[in-house]
């Protein structure tokens, strides 16, 4: 399959969609030149474009196998030197090459199809020559292979060791990963389809605040600009709302209200609905 990179650029939002094989060398594509698109040229000019990019927002979206893992750090790093919020989003098979740049997205901002399966491996290469060409090759498979594991360690918040562990099985091909197992090793945000989506720690605080703010009934403040949140506020900011919230709520409390009701003295028997009826019987009749 070859690669397509599109970029469809406006003033505040951006698409990025990569499909395909990353990366592919030239002498791997098809004989017709017009059909190469995945050139190392062409390849470095789509590059060139994302780094150039100057968007509030940048979507990329990945169906993707994998491909070179060199070509995909350098998307990765292009991403990543972006002033944008960007959001990745991966269907289908995202495996290899492709799941490194999937760890390209701002913090919160990783999500995955609840159809997707992730494949994460140790690095594999094909060469030819004598002992010290396969010596050398050999370095650079174990280099790329803890670079990549470290990489993932970074984006997860979680240990090295784990995705070296699970690059490493079935003989350092990988396990495919579903959604749920993405999510719990940290190389995902968010899972999105099927009507689903799990909402990310940031979201669950500002939706319980907002939960509070109603509950007692305060008047919500002007929103923060959609790409920042409580957790972007500085400490000043935060003790500024603490302060508000805690006036309003001060102004808002007020005496309890109780509605006066038959309160029987202690000692004093409830008496029956008869019994009620015959003692006001009784007592009428005493008048005469």
């Amino acid at each position: 399959m070859k690669t397509n990179i599109q970029i469809k650029n406006e003033a505040e939002h951006c698409l990025i969609e990569i499909e395909g094989t990353i990366g592919v060398p030239e002498e791997w594509q098809f004989d017709d030149p017009d059909s190469r698109v995945a050139t190392y040229e062409r390849f470095r000019e789509a590059v060139a474009r994302i780094a150039a990019i100057d968007a509030e927002e940048v979507v990329v979206t990945i169906r993707s196998t994998g491909g070179d893992v060199n070509d995909a750090l350098l998307i990765h790093d292009a991403l990543r030197q972006l002033k944008s919020r960007v959001t990745t989003r991966c269907y289908g098979y995202t495996a290899s090459a492709a799941t490194i740049i999937a760890q390209a997205a701002s913090e919160g901002c990783r999500e995955l199809s609840a159809n997707a399966l992730y494949l994460i491996h140790r690095a594999t290469c094909s060469t030819e020559g004598n002992a010290d060409d396969l010596a050398s090759q050999l370095d650079l498979l174990r280099v790329t292979d803890d670079r990549l594991a470290s990489l993932y360690a970074e984006r997860s918040g979680q240990p090295k060791e784990r995705f070296e562990s699970l690059m490493a099985e079935n003989g350092g091909d990988g396990r495919w990963l579903r959604p749920e197992e993405v999510l719990e090793a940290g190389l995902a945000d968010r899972i999105i389809g099927q009507g689903v989506e799990t909402p990310t720690l940031t979201e669950n605080i500002a939706s319980g605040l907002e939960r509070l703010a109603r509950a007692i009934g305060l008047k919500r403040e002007e929103p923060l600009p959609e790409d920042r949140n409580i957790l972007h506020a500085d400490s000043a900011e935060l003790q500024r709302r603490a302060s508000t919230l805690l006036l309003e709520g001060q102004r808002s409390v007020k005496p309890t209200d109780v509605s006066p009701v038959e309160d029987p003295s202690m000692g004093d028997r409830n008496l029956s609905a008869n019994e009620a009826a015959y003692a006001r019987d009784a007592k009428a009749f005493r008048r005469y």
